[in-house]
C-alpha cells in the first residue's frame, strides 16, 4: 500500500511539473494570440485591449494559477481561434488518437510475444539470426517513414485503402478500423522490434539461472523449463517496458497522424501551436502527459504485484 501511495504522490507531482512547463513553454513562443486573432494589420491599441480582455497582460504565474485552477475544476478554457470550449474540441479528436494508440499497443503485444519466445527457443539458430537482423532494421526506421511505405504499398499499389481519406467510426466501423490498422502498424513496428529484443534477452538470462539448471537435472526439456518456469519470470521486466511502450506510442501517433490525415489530437496540437491557440495546445499536452504518467503508474503497480521482491523492499 505504501508503494502505491508513493507512486500516486509522484504521479501528481509529475503532472503538476508537466503542466507548469507546458504553460511556460507556450508563453515564450514568439507571437501573440491577440495579434493572430486580429490580424497583422491590427493597431497596437486593439492588440493591447484584446490581451487585457483575455487576461494575457497579467503576470505569467498569475495566469498559470488561474488556468490550473480552472483546469482541475473541469474548465479547460475557450479556443482563441474557434471560440469553442476546449473540452468539446478535445473530445471530438480524442477517439481517433485513443484508437490509434490502443491498436498499436495491441499489435505490439500480439506480435512481440510469440516472435520473442520463438527467437529465444531457437537462440543461435537461423530463425533467431533472421529475427535479430529484422529487428535491427525495424528499430532503425522512423514511424513516419513506415507510414509512407504503408501508404505506397497498401494504399496506392494494392488499393486496400485510400490514403488521406479518413472514414469516421460512425460512418462505417469496419472501414474505420481497416483504415486505422495501417497507422497503428506504422506506430507499432519499432516498438515490436524493441519488445522482441528485450523479451528474448530476458528469457535467455532466466535460462542461465540455477533453478533452470536444476530443472534440467531432473529431466526437464528446454521447452518445458522455458514454458513452466523461465517465461513467467522473464515477462516481469517486459511488463515495465510495455508501460514505456504504451507511453511512447502516443508520441509516435502524433507524427503518424499527419501522414494518414487522421483527425486526432496530434493534428489538433500542431494546428493550435501554429495559430497560437494556447488553451487548446496546453490542454492537449497535459492530457497526453497524463496518459504517459498514468500508464507508467499502472505498469509499476503490475510490476510490483508480479515480483514479490519489490513488495519486500
Amino acid at each position: 500500500m505504501k508503494f502505491i501511495l508513493r507512486k500516486l504522490i509522484t504521479l501528481i507531482i509529475t503532472l503538476f511539473i508537466v503542466s507548469l512547463l507546458a504553460f511556460l513553454a507556450f508563453q515564450v513562443i514568439p507571437g501573440s494570440p491577440a495579434t493572430n486573432m486580429l490580424g497583422t494589420n491590427a493597431t497596437p491599441e486593439k492588440v493591447a485591449a484584446l490581451e487585457a480582455e483575455l487576461g494575457l497582460d497579467d503576470p505569467v504565474l498569475v495566469r498559470y494559477a488561474r488556468w490550473m485552477g480552472d483546469f482541475v475544476q473541469g474548465d479547460w478554457g475557450t479556443s482563441y481561434s474557434y471560440s469553442l470550449p476546449v473540452q468539446e474540441m478535445v473530445a471530438e479528436k480524442l477517439p481517433a488518437t485513443a484508437t490509434l494508440v490502443l491498436m498499436g499497443f495491441a499489435i505490439t503485444v500480439a506480435a512481440a510475444f510469440p516472435i520473442g519466445i520463438a527467437a529465444a527457443k531457437r537462440a543461435g539458430g537461423k530463425l533467431d539470426k533472421a529475427i535479430t537482423v529484422l529487428n535491427q532494421v525495424c528499430m532503425s526506421i522512423p514511424p513516419v517513414f513506415v507510414g509512407i511505405l504503408l501508404c505506397f504499398v497498401f494504399g496506392i499499389t494494392l488499393r486496400v485503402f485510400v490514403p488521406g481519406r479518413f472514414v469516421p467510426f460512425g460512418e462505417s466501423p469496419g472501414e474505420f478500423l481497416l483504415y486505422m490498422l495501417f497507422p497503428a502498424l506504422a506506430v507499432a513496428l519499432s516498438r515490436i522490434a524493441m519488445t522482441v529484443k528485450m523479451l528474448r534477452s530476458s528469457i535467455l538470462d532466466e535460462m542461465e539461472k540455477d533453478y533452470i539448471r536444476t530443472a534440467f537435472s531432473r529431466g526437464w526439456t528446454r521447452v518445458d523449463a522455458l514454458k513452466k518456469h523461465a517465461l513467467r519470470n522473464a515477462i516481469i521486466p517486459v511488463i515495465a517496458f510495455l508501460g514505456v511502450t504504451a507511453a511512447e506510442l502516443v508520441a509516435g501517433s502524433i507524427v503518424v497522424e499527419q501522414v494518414f490525415a487522421v483527425p486526432g489530437l496530434g493534428q489538433l496540437l500542431l494546428s493550435s501551436i501554429g495559430s497560437r491557440d494556447f488553451p487548446v495546445a496546453q490542454a492537449v499536452v497535459v492530457l497526453l502527459a497524463a496518459w504517459v504518467v498514468v500508464v507508467n503508474f499502472i505498469a509499476d503497480v503490475l510490476y510490483q504485484y508480479m515480483d514479490p521482491r519489490i513488495r519486500i523492499r
